[in-house]
């Protein structure tokens, strides 16, 4: 029996993806494509030439209705666009149906950031000083000294760490250097010191696990996971978590916003107001001191308290 045209179109539309996209995003498209075809399938639609904008619209509001995120609902949308966008250069679509529907509202979620002594205790709590404990402080310090994501934390290499920085390669595969602090650097010495007695021979990867090899996402949460635990941090701790909180203090000493945007590797600074959340009070401490009709207002409160 001949797979169906739409299999067909779906498969292709992945291949060519994989040859710019991360294999995060790549995984992900995957999945919310063959959410849509099991979908069209189900109400008779074998052809991506069937696919329209109600279809579009039913299917999105079927996963609203199942309880999918906002921002899942979002990533769908985007994954069936860029599938519809692909049926379109390919000829087997006049139109992209998806650009006729709106994305999915999403809320400004943040993950609470960890206070600066919740993080000292964390991080000072002494460990049994093996490779693997050796490893998981480097991860940990590197990861909150820099504010690396996940991806750019398991993509690193050996070639990539200089003595005061570390070369990353973020999102859209846009590189960016970033300061390493005094104690990530004393943390990743004495990683380097020993990682020989566990990196596989002519492994690269910066971090590897038990077998030698690049240590993977999912590992590298689960080690965070547990090492937090262990150290009796009484919530949960991811890597983003840890990205959010070196964002939130960094702003809050400095608030210099545009150097934070810089850090992150936020293409747009609207992306990093959102992101670090401003502390009010802090802000209106700021503007009470430095704007000059906020300082007159306080010069004229004082001179009416002398009269």
């Amino acid at each position: 029996m001949a797979e169906a045209p739409l299999r067909r179109q779906l498969a292709a539309c992945l291949e060519a993806l994989a040859r710019t996209a991360s294999p995060a995003t790549l995984s992900a498209y995957r999945r919310d494509l063959e959410a849509l075809a099991a979908f069209l399938e189900a109400r008779g639609i074998a052809d991506g030439a069937g696919l329209d904008v109600g279809l579009v619209r039913r299917f999105l509001g079927a996963e609203r209705s199942r309880g999918l995120a906002p921002r899942s609902l979002a990533r769908r949308r985007a994954a069936i666009s860029h599938f519809a966008g692909f049926l379109v250069r390919a000829g087997v679509l006049g139109h992209n149906p998806a650009e006729l529907v709106p994305t999915p509202r999403q809320g400004a979620h943040l993950p609470k950031p960890l206070d600066v002594d919740q993080l000292a205790r964390l991080l000072d709590t002494p460990h049994d000083g093996s490779p693997l404990a050796l490893r998981d402080q480097a991860l940990l310090e590197l990861c909150y000294s820099s504010g690396l994501r996940l991806a750019e934390l398991a993509g690193l290499d050996l070639d990539d760490l200089e003595p005061r920085r570390v070369r990353v390669l973020g999102k859209g595969g846009k590189p960016r250097q970033v300061p390493v602090g005094r104690s990530a650097r004393r943390a990743l010495d004495a990683w380097l010191a020993c990682r020989s007695a566990l990196a596989a021979p002519g492994e690269t990867a910066l971090f590897v696990g038990a077998r030698g090899r690049r240590l993977g996402h999912r590992a590298i949460q689960k080690r965070m996971t547990e090492v937090a635990r262990r150290r009796g941090l009484p919530e949960h701790l991811h890597p983003h978590r840890l990205r959010h909180s070196f964002a939130s203090h960094l702003l809050e000493s400095s608030q210099d916003l545009r150097a934070v945007q810089e850090l992150l590797g936020h293409a747009n600074l609207s992306t990093t107001q959102v992101y670090t959340k401003l502390d009010w009070q802090h802000l209106a401490a700021s503007y009470d001191a430095a704007h000059p009709r906020a300082r007159r207002r306080h010069t004229e409160s004082r001179d009416n308290d002398h009269g």
